[in-house]
């Protein structure tokens, strides 16, 4: 076999490798935000304001079924990234085959429950009156085309496991750019409304699919798979469901969340307090896409020289991204702060979530610079194909900490309880991931277990 690129992630400067990884992946998610962003935008002007809470009460669906594919790939390029790392090829193409199988059996056979209860899910994700019906349109026709995201999500981490970064980012950019050209074109012009803004997000899922199928049978992937390697390993499935289950569960518990925030905030405050927060939950996804980034950068170098057993860097590549990930972070703090209500009125003009949304950004928000720690923290775990530290360390601020306190709060601060909940688990989760992350360093990336 060939000198493959991927070797570079063991033998690059640290500073130089994750400036690499991390900003096209933090192009990608831009691009990717920045359609959400816009895409709501668009509905929130030409359809309503109703329509932007109709939204996010399915996106914790499809984002789940979709997130089995990230599951999957996050999973699956840890043990790609370790075994390229130790040079097991015939691993890491076993790997990959195993993942495509997994993805096209669960995301499809999710996909048939889904829209086998359509309106038991709308309503019980808070798709109550005037939101119900334009949620159900959205919901129905975007669920069709979330198995193609999925396999999208799940290709674009092993591309990334392979050292090229710059494809995953076109990856990435494809379906958002497609996305917002085909909003003007089925809301703007032909007037389809909801339909026209779903059909949109899942024509584009189908073009980001096309692209990523063309890099892996292109020469320009290094995993050329064949067909033995579909079929389903035990012990490759066993160790792809224990990683990626850390990423499956942290969307369940966003999409659990979704479930609690979307019924609360409509109990307290209706239609406006659920826009409210779809739009804080945009600027969730957007803004902190520089953090993001530095996470999905760091993952293949930690990975790579994990399993290259070259210790030294990996504690470099730790201290690097959190250093990074932290600036990154404070500046989006700054912004948030000092602009949030312009920032609103970016999405609508009804006066109610105007007034009210503003506030509920700077809670939001507030604890910001100081989740890098979690971030990288949890995100190392994973790397290194340490499972159950990885899911503790993942589910430790919204799963241990947020959900409670959005249950107990909201009873003696009524909705600011909800908002104040947000620094509070960012804060506690920290303090939580970095006492580990410090014991993990200590124990066992000693500088006298480098290979001489």
């Amino acid at each position: 076999m060939s000198k493959i690129s991927s070797q570079d992630l063991g033998t690059q400067s640290i500073q130089k490798l994750l400036i690499k990884q991390a900003v096209p992946a933090s192009i990608g998610i831009l691009v990717m935000s920045l359609n959400i962003l816009v895409d709501t935008i668009f509905v929130g002007h030409w359809i309503g304001a109703t329509a932007i809470a109709a939204i996010n009460v399915v996106l914790p669906v499809s984002f789940f079924i979709a997130a089995l594919g990230m599951a999957i790939g996050i999973g699956g390029s840890s043990i790609i990234s370790r075994a390229l790392g130790s040079q097991h090829y015939e691993k890491a193409l076993k790997t990959f085959g195993n993942q495509i199988t997994l993805t096209l059996l669960l995301t499809i056979s999710l996909v048939v429950l889904g829209l086998s209860f359509v309106d038991n899910i709308v309503n019980a994700f808070g798709g109550k009156g005037a939101i119900f019906e334009p949620a159900k349109t959205y919901y129905t026709i975007v669920l069709y085309g979330v198995p193609l995201l999925a396999l999208c999500m799940m290709g674009n981490s092993v591309i990334r496991a392979e050292g090229k970064p710059k494809f995953a980012m076109y990856a990435m950019m494809i379906p958002s750019v497609g996305n917002l050209l085909l909003d003007y074109i089925f809301i703007n012009v032909l007037d389809y409304g909801m339909a026209g803004a779903a059909w949109a997000t899942t024509i584009s899922y189908g073009a980001c699919f096309a692209y990523v199928l063309w890099f892996f049978l292109s020469k320009k992937s290094e995993l050329k798979i064949r067909v033995s390697h579909f079929g389903l390993t035990p012990n490759i499935v066993k160790e792809i469901g224990s990683l990626g289950f850390v990423t499956l569960a942290r969307q369940a518990v966003v999409s659990i969340t979704y479930l609690f925030m979307n019924n609360i905030l409509y109990d307290l405050g209706g239609e406006t307090s659920v826009t409210a927060y779809a739009i804080v939950g945009r600027m969730l996804m957007f803004a902190m896409f520089p953090v993001l980034g530095v996470t999905q950068g760091f993952l293949p170098i930690a990975g790579f020289n994990y399993g290259a057993r070259n210790y030294a860097r990996v504690r470099s590549t730790i201290n690097t991204a959190i250093k990074y990930a932290a600036v990154l972070a404070t500046g989006v703090f700054v912004l948030l702060m000092l602009f949030p209500e312009a920032i609103t009125r970016m999405f609508t003009t009804d006066v109610e979530v105007i007034k009210q949304t503003p506030s509920a950004m700077r809670w939001v928000f507030a604890a910001t610079p100081i989740i890098a720690v979690q971030l990288i923290g949890a995100a190392y775990f994973q790397a290194i194909g340490k499972a159950v530290p990885a899911l503790l360390l993942t589910l430790t601020r919204q799963g241990f900490f947020f959900i409670p306190l959005i249950l107990i709060l909201p009873k003696f601060y009524g909705e600011l309880g909800v908002w104040i909940s947000f620094p509070i688990s960012d804060i506690l989760a920290t303090l939580v991931t970095a006492y580990f992350l410090n014991r993990e360093i200590s124990r066992t990336l000693k500088p006298e277990r480098n290979p001489i």
